[in-house]
């Protein structure tokens, strides 16, 4: 696989609006105005967003009437953020480079 296909998949986690999205749909799927009541700004940005997850396959849509409700992809996203996770709780808080600064705040 090319470094670029990583570049382009992991680009998607070190946009802060994008991780913030992603982060608000770890525990349930959510229509655009509650993702945009959540993560803030304006929703034609967070739909521009939502639309470019969407098309990376870490996000799933599914319309119920008039709403699009998004959710993660449960085969994929979600192990490796559960695998992100125990990483950054086992071993960023105590880096000595000083990453835990990073790993969420």
């Amino acid at each position: 696989m090319k470094s670029r296909s990583y570049d382009s998949f992991f680009a998607n986690f070190s946009n802060g609006t994008r991780l913030a999205i992603i982060l608000c749909l770890k525990e349930k799927a959510l229509s655009v105005g509650e993702i945009v009541e959540k993560v803030g700004g304006e929703q034609s940005n967070v739909s521009h967003h939502l639309e470019h997850l969407r098309r990376c396959k870490i996000l799933n849509v599914e319309k119920k009437g008039k709403k699009r409700i998004y959710s993660l992809n449960k085969k994929t996203v979600m192990p490796m953020l559960r695998l992100v996770e125990k990483h950054v709780c086992n071993n960023c808080e105590s880096c000595p480079m000083g990453c835990g600064s990073y790993a969420g705040g």
